[in-house]
């Protein structure tokens, strides 16, 4: 019996959903045994393509998605600990003036010490509020 397209890729769906741990071992294996080669692999892929990584790279960073994952990426290296960085984002987003002297929120390099910061707790790490630059440099 012969496939179809359509019959070969639901199958091939199927098999690689009942089959995860398999496949991944399988991955695994495979990469452990082919590091140098896929190394190599790669290399001379981004030599051969630089430009369109690059140009690539240049469109993803000014999605929603990676900006998010910027920031939380920052935020997470600063030592700033939260049960849900979602929706710390979000709120991060919509707040629009410093929570201590209500100051409107500037961009950062505007020169007015206005722009957003996450304020946390140095010792426990956790979230407290938003603030303006100058209220968070006070606050310590």
């Amino acid at each position: 019996m012969t496939m179809t397209k359509e019959q070969r890729r639901e199958y091939d769906k199927k098999y690689r959903e009942a089959n995860k741990e398999k496949i991944a071992e399988s991955s695994k294996k495979y990469y452990e045994v082919n590091k140098e080669k896929i190394a190599e692999r790669k290399k001379k892929y981004s030599q051969a393509n630089k430009e369109k990584i690059s140009e690539y790279i240049k469109k993803y960073r000014q999605t929603p998605n990676a900006k998010k994952s910027t920031i939380i990426t920052k935020w997470k290296k600063r030592g700033i600990k939260t049960d849900n960085y979602d929706m710390l984002y979000n709120n991060y987003l919509s707040e629009t003036h410093c929570d201590l002297c209500s100051v409107k929120f500037g961009e950062y390099g505007d020169g007015t010490g206005t722009f957003k910061c996450c304020d946390h707790n140095h010792e426990t790490g956790m979230f407290r509020n938003f603030l303006c630059c100058k209220c968070n440099i006070k606050r310590g």
